[in-house]
């Protein structure tokens, strides 16, 4: 499988694309101006409900952990592995994003519980 390459005006709505799905599990999320987002790959700047806050860098491989601030890409390529959605690495370095995830879930279940309830009656 070739790695996928998208042109530079792609990659940024591609990234805006997956913050919107995951900006109501994180305090914050934005696509980082300081580091060169490139046709291959941009950063995310991301604040979890922890507090805790991360460089994300996007590919064609994934998402991984990059640093461990805004706009720091220090933390090694080898030790931080690559996961295919937002969802997976959110899900590995916040417990918070479990829990709101799941939380929103169960409200959506339950939503669909209640209206089925409706219909049948």
């Amino acid at each position: 499988m070739s790695e996928q390459v998208l042109d530079e005006e792609t990659w940024p709505m591609e990234a805006q694309a997956a913050i919107n799905d995951i900006k109501e599990h994180v305090k914050a999320a934005t696509i980082s101006s300081a580091l060169k987002n490139t046709n291959q790959r941009i950063f995310i700047n991301m604040t979890t409900l922890e507090d805790l806050n991360y460089c994300i860098e996007m590919s064609s491989a994934g998402f991984r952990v990059v640093g461990r601030m805004y706009d720091d890409t220090s933390l090694s390529t080898i030790e931080n592995m690559n996961y295919e959605t937002p969802y997976a690495l959110l899900n590995s370095i916040s417990q918070k994003y479990r829990e709101s995830f799941g939380g929103e879930l169960m409200n959506k279940l339950l939503d669909l519980a209640k209206k089925e309830g409706k219909t049948e009656g």
